[in-house]
């Protein structure tokens, strides 16, 4: 199990901003550890009936890093049509 790349962070993660990237990267964690975070945040449920421990160590920290983010999105909300974003 290898640490995470840029390039991984990326394809798991949409829309994960440099801080967040280098966050996610920060923590020390694998691809798997990344993947299973997300798991976590896109529904807990199956994972909790599959008996399986809540999310603990890095993957806790993954699980964070992820709601923040998340929440943030959430704040600004998509552009409006027509509008110009300073974003590429």
């Amino acid at each position: 199990m290898t640490r995470l790349s840029r390039d991984d962070v990326i394809k798991i993660v949409d829309r994960a901003d440099d801080v967040t990237i280098a966050q996610i990267i920060g923590t020390g964690a694998t691809v798997e550890e990344l993947t299973e975070a997300v798991a976590w945040l896109a529904n807990d449920e199956p994972m909790i009936n599959d008996l399986r421990p809540l999310a603990q160590g890095r993957v806790r920290e993954l699980v964070d890093i992820l709601s923040e983010l998340e929440e943030e999105q959430e704040e600004v909300g998509p552009a409006e049509p027509g509008s110009t974003s300073a974003v590429g």
